[in-house]
C-alpha cells in the first residue's frame, strides 16, 4: 500500500519504522529538517520537509493517490486539517491522531464528521483501553470498544441455575440494544446464533452500551463479581480515561494527581471515582490511600522512570496486581524483573490499531475479536448502490457467520433491529468468521469496488 504518515516525531517515525517492515510504501512528511533528515538516515521511507496543514506539502507527498494518510504530528489542530485536506485531495482513508478529549466528545460536537476523517484515534484513549481490559479480563478479547466508543464488548461466563443457563437466545428477551455477539465452547468461538441455546461455562460477549451490559449481566451470572479496588497514580489523558471506564458498579476508583488545578477539572468530571490531591512518588501517599489493600494499581504519570518507582513501591506495600504505562521500548525487559504484571506500551498499541486500517475496498478496519478465534470484527463502509442499502435488515441475504452489532450514522451509533435499513455512508460494525468475511463484504459494496 501507499501510506503518507504526517509527522515524524516518535509515533509516526514509529509508524513509519513499522510499515516499512511490512512491506509498505512510505512517505513521510515533516516540518523539521533534523526529524526529516533522521528519518531519511535510519528508514526506507521518501521524506518531504513541510508543514503537514499546507496543501502543497501534501501535493509534494503525492497525497492524491494514497491509500491512507495518517496525521501524527504533536498538534490536534494540524492533524485535523492535514487529515481532512488529504481525504479532500484524494486519500482513500485519513486518520488523525488527537490528544484533547473535547475532540472525541461527540455530545459538544462531531469533529470526525465535520472534517471528513476517517477515524480520531487518541494514544491516551487507547492506552487506557489496553488497562482497562487487562483490569476487567485478563487476556480476554483483542477489542473492548468500538463504534466510536459508545458501545463495548464484554466477555462474561455463563453460570449454573440462571435464566441464560440452557435458554435459547431468542427467548431470552434481551433488550434490544444488547446483543450476544459470541458464544466460546471447547475451545471454539462460533457467532451467536438466535437458535443457539447457552450452557453453562459458556463463554459469551455481550455487545451494547456498558450500563445496559450491566443491567442483562444478572442473566447470566448468579454473583456478580465482587467490587475490585483500584488506585491509579496519574490523572493526565490515559488516568482520566481509566478512570472514566471503571467507575461503576463493579470497581471503586481512586484517582491520585499531585497538579491541584488537575484535580478540580477530575472531580467535576468524574462522577463516582474519588481523586485526591496526592503525590504517588512519595510512599507516604501511598500508604495514606491504603494503596497496600488494593486489587490493582496502575501507574500512568506520564514519565517513565516516576511510574516504574510507584509500583515498585506499591509491590512492596502489598497491592495485588501491577500495572504501569511505559513508553520507552527500552525498558521492556526490566518491568517484570521489578515487580510490574502488565506494561502498555503507547506505540504498540497505535501500531496494532493502524495496522487494522491497512484495508481495502468497504473495509475501513478489521481486527481479530481474540487469537485463535477465527472471528474478525470488521468495520464497513456502506456504499452506494450497495445490496444492504436495498431492503430491511431482516431481508438482506447474510450469512449466517456475519452478526450485525452496531450501526453509526453521522453522529449517533446504535444496535440495529430486523426492521432498520441501511443507508449509503453509514458505518456497520460487524463481527464475522473468518470464512464468510468476503460474503459479507459483497453486500455492502458495489460489484467492481
Amino acid at each position: 500500500m501507499r501510506i503518507v504518515v504526517l509527522g515524524a516525531g516518535t509515533v509516526g517515525s514509529s509508524i513509519a519504522n513499522m510499515l516499512c517492515r511490512e512491506g509498505h510504501s512510505v512517505t513521510v512528511v515533516d516540518n523539521d529538517p533534523a526529524h526529516a533528515r533522521h528519518v531519511n538516515d535510519v528508514l526506507d521511507v521518501r521524506v518531504v520537509t513541510g508543514s503537514a496543514a499546507q496543501s502543497s506539502v501534501l501535493f509534494q507527498a503525492e497525497v492524491l493517490g494514497a491509500d491512507i494518510c495518517l496525521a501524527v504530528t504533536g498538534n490536534d489542530e494540524v492533524n485535523l486539517v492535514a487529515g481532512s485536506m488529504a481525504k479532500g485531495m484524494g486519500a482513500r482513508r485519513a486518520v488523525a491522531r488527537v490528544y484533547a478529549p473535547v475532540f472525541r466528545d461527540l455530545s459538544t460536537f462531531d469533529y470526525q464528521r465535520h472534517f471528513q476523517i476517517d477515524r480520531l484515534l487518541s494514544l491516551e484513549h487507547l492506552s487506557a483501553m489496553e488497562l482497562a481490559r487487562e483490569i476487567r479480563h485478563p487476556g480476554a478479547l483483542a477489542v473492548e470498544n468500538f463504534a466510536r466508543g459508545e458501545l463495548e464488548m464484554q466477555e462474561l461466563v455463563v453460570d449454573q441455575n440462571t435464566m441464560a443457563a440452557g435458554v435459547a437466545l431468542k427467548d431470552l428477551k434481551l433488550p434490544s440494544n444488547v446483543r450476544v455477539g459470541s458464544i466460546a465452547r471447547d475451545g471454539k468461538t462460533s457467532i451467536a446464533l438466535a437458535e443457539d441455546h447457552l450452557a453453562t461455562g459458556d463463554r459469551i460477549t455481550l455487545i451494547g452500551a456498558r450500563e445496559d451490559i450491566d443491567d442483562v449481566r444478572p442473566k447470566f451470572q448468579k454473583e456478580l463479581p465482587p467490587k475490585q479496588a483500584v488506585v491509579i497514580a496519574g490523572g493526565g489523558e490515559t488516568g482520566y480515561h481509566l478512570a472514566r471506564v471503571l467507575e461503576g458498579r463493579r470497581f471503586t476508583v481512586v484517582l491520585m494527581e499531585k497538579d491541584r488545578q488537575r484535580c478540580e477539572f477530575l472531580a467535576a468530571h468524574l462522577k463516582h471515582a474519588t481523586v485526591v490531591n496526592a503525590d504517588a512518588q512519595r510512599r507516604v501517599s501511598l500508604e495514606e490511600e491504603r494503596v497496600g489493600s488494593a486489587d490493582v494499581f496502575v501507574a500512568c504519570t506520564g514519565d517513565d522512570e516516576d511510574s516504574i518507582m510507584a509500583c515498585v513501591e506499591a509491590r512492596e506495600l502489598g497491592a495485588k496486581t501491577i500495572m504501569s504505562i511505559v513508553s520507552r521500548p527500552d525498558y521492556a525487559n526490566v518491568v517484570g524483573k521489578l515487580g510490574i504484571d502488565h506494561a502498555v506500551s503507547p506505540r504498540k498499541v497505535i501500531a496494532r490499531q493502524i495496522l487494522g486500517f491497512l484495508n481495502t475496498g468497504a473495509v475501513i478496519m478489521r481486527l481479530p475479536l481474540a487469537e485463535g478465534a477465527g472471528i474478525e470484527i470488521l468495520e464497513i463502509e456502506v456504499m452506494q448502490g450497495a445490496p444492504a442499502t436495498l431492503d430491511v435488515l431482516a431481508n438482506i441475504d447474510l450469512p449466517a457467520e456475519c452478526l450485525i452489532g452496531a450501526l453509526i450514522r453521522e453522529s449517533y451509533v446504535m444496535v440495529p433491529g430486523a426492521d432498520d435499513r441501511f443507508a449509503p455512508g453509514d458505518t456497520v460494525v460487524a463481527l464475522v468468521e473468518s470464512s464468510a468475511v468476503e460474503q459479507t463484504l459483497g453486500v455492502f459494496s458495489v460489484v467492481g469496488h
